[in-house]
């Protein structure tokens, strides 16, 4: 009787942890995806500040918006920004952009001024980097895709050896290579802990994680999901978010969850901001759109 008990207690459990997680929805109740600002000819790379603020790129046009949550303005941030691509704050507060013009890593501070933080790998140009992350620690993860640009005056073929993963130290001052196994590397997001590196291969069709090492690197690669991505974002639950074809979301298991549809013909990035982080900040295509949540990202 003893054991029935348990079993049965253990299944009533089982059962309530199964339906819990099934009913909580990630969307805020009524919620739909609002089109926040158009016009552009392809907006990329949103992120967040301290305050909630959200910038990104309109990267043909070469320049840096941001919409402030206070108002719900737009305004222009920068210009000339190397044709800024994925963007992420330091922890210092200041924007690094993913600058392809020159294929390299640059820094802005509130003014718009920037530093340009990588210029090469080894003596030899990168391909393009696309997309960063900067972890807890402050060292900042980044891909390194090539896809050839009508407006670079450099040689437009591959100077190192294949499309990598890159990690530059906390100082800015040590780049090395972490991950030269993947065909095409684009969007990259890391686990709130620090102790997860998530890569989309876009040209595989795939998304893997590894687990970050004490010095930095990422190893035990895994299939996390059967889907490449172009950016990506992740929420405090650890539930990661894909772009392409709209914006899909896999549980920390690698399980989708959800999936919202956006009325653009790419999907190109996403991010959590406002100021309680709630808000899920969309660029696809030639406009930037919102979605109220339940859950909220990491800032």
């Amino acid at each position: 009787m003893r054991k029935f008990i348990i079993l049965f207690t253990t299944l009533i459990l089982t059962c309530v942890y199964v339906l819990a997680r099934e009913n909580k929805k990630i969307i805020a109740q009524g919620a739909e995806v609002k089109r926040l600002a158009d016009g552009f000819r392809f907006t990329e790379g949103p992120a967040v500040d301290r305050d909630g603020n959200v910038y990104f790129t309109d990267q043909p046009n070469d320049r840096i918006l941001k919409w402030s949550v206070d108002d719900g303005k737009l305004s222009v941030f920068s210009e000339n920004t190397g044709r800024a691509n994925g963007l992420y704050f330091d922890r210092k507060g200041h924007l690094l952009a993913c600058s392809d013009g020159n294929n390299e890593l640059w820094e802005f501070d509130m003014k718009g001024n920037h530093s340009v933080r990588v210029t090469d790998f080894e003596g030899k140009k990168l391909n393009g980097p696309n997309d960063l992350w900067v972890a807890p620690d402050g060292g900042v993860y980044f891909t390194d895709p090539l896809y050839k640009r009508d407006y670079w005056t450099r040689d437009p073929e591959m100077q190192q050896d294949g499309e990598h993963v890159y990690y530059l130290s906390p100082d800015y001052k040590k780049l090395i290579r972490v991950a030269a196994d993947l065909e095409k590397p684009n969007g990259i997001i890391g686990s709130p802990d620090g102790k997860l590196l998530y890569v989309a291969d876009i040209k595989a069709g795939k998304t893997y994680v590894y687990e970050i090492q004490p010095d930095a690197t990422p190893a035990n690669k895994k299939l996390f999901a059967p889907m490449g991505s172009d950016g990506m974002t992740i929420d405090r639950d650890g539930n990661v978010y894909i772009t392409g074809n709209g914006v899909t979301v896999f549980n920390p298991e690698g399980e989708k969850i959800e999936h919202i549809p956006v009325e653009a013909g790419w999907t190109a990035n996403v991010c959590f901001g406002g100021k309680d982080m709630k808000t899920l900040f969309i660029t696809a295509s030639e406009y930037l759109y919102s979605l109220e949540m339940n859950v909220a990202g990491v800032r």
